[in-house]
């Protein structure tokens, strides 16, 4: 039997819906989950958020033990489980989030989805960077210890075209740039991609490997993770 939510019969209630520079963004809530979407395309929801938290777990794990404050790249807020993971973790230093969606940032500091970045924004070691990601990742001149992008619903299903350029040769060139000697990428993707796994050591990243995390339905989760030589 396939699985179903409590609430899937629900019809879904629009708590905020607003024209960004990337189209409309709209905040949803159906029962007791609520869910991001964008241009008519599911983005996420609160219903789970263990892929997300996983995505924080495994580049920490992954960056030398001996490292200090590690900084922290996170590449879109969404539903904030990425956030509240990184701020409940001490060892994580400086932690900046990359959200181009002014209503996203809007909706976790007002309330529909502060419970679930748990008040992070508010944490002294993040700041939020009003940008879109792969402008930010090309044009910055800072490097981090980890980064952790979910933008997308992965590398081979993205939001808007202009994301593809992120995860091809100069979007990946640019990731190894802004990443410290040592330092993780963690790729976020709601299906595995083995093009992208493969594309990562022709971009010079080592120590790649793909986590599968299973759902409820479908196919698993997945976090791709890749690593910066020293």
């Amino acid at each position: 039997m396939a699985f179903r939510y409590d609430d899937e019969d629900e019809s879904p209630q629009t708590i905020d819906r607003r024209e960004g520079p990337y189209g409309e963004v709209a905040l949803r809530r159906r029962g007791e989950r609520y869910e991001i979407i964008a241009n008519g395309c599911f983005l996420m929801d609160t219903s789970d958020g263990r892929s997300e938290r996983l995505l924080i777990d495994t580049a920490l794990a992954a960056l030398p033990a001996d490292r200090e404050a590690p900084s922290l790249l996170i590449g879109g807020l969404g539903v904030g489980f990425s956030l509240a993971q990184a701020v409940g973790e001490p060892r994580w230093g400086r932690i900046v989030v990359v959200e181009r969606e002014r209503a996203v940032v809007d909706w976790h500091r007002e309330g529909h989805l502060a419970a679930f970045s748990g008040q992070g924004l508010d944490d002294p070691r993040v700041e939020v960077i009003e940008a879109d990601l792969v402008t930010y990742v090309r044009s910055a001149a800072e490097t981090y210890d980890a980064l952790c992008l979910d933008i997308d619903n992965g590398p081979d299903w993205t939001v808007t075209e202009g994301n593809n350029g992120l995860y091809g040769t100069e979007g990946l060139a640019a990731c190894r740039t802004r990443l410290s000697a040592g330092g993780v990428l963690a790729v976020w993707s709601a299906q595995p991609s083995a093009t992208f796994e493969k594309s990562l050591p022709a971009a010079g990243f080592t120590q790649v490997r793909t986590i599968e995390i299973p759902v409820k339905r479908g196919v698993p989760d997945v976090v791709h993770l890749a690593t910066k030589p020293t």
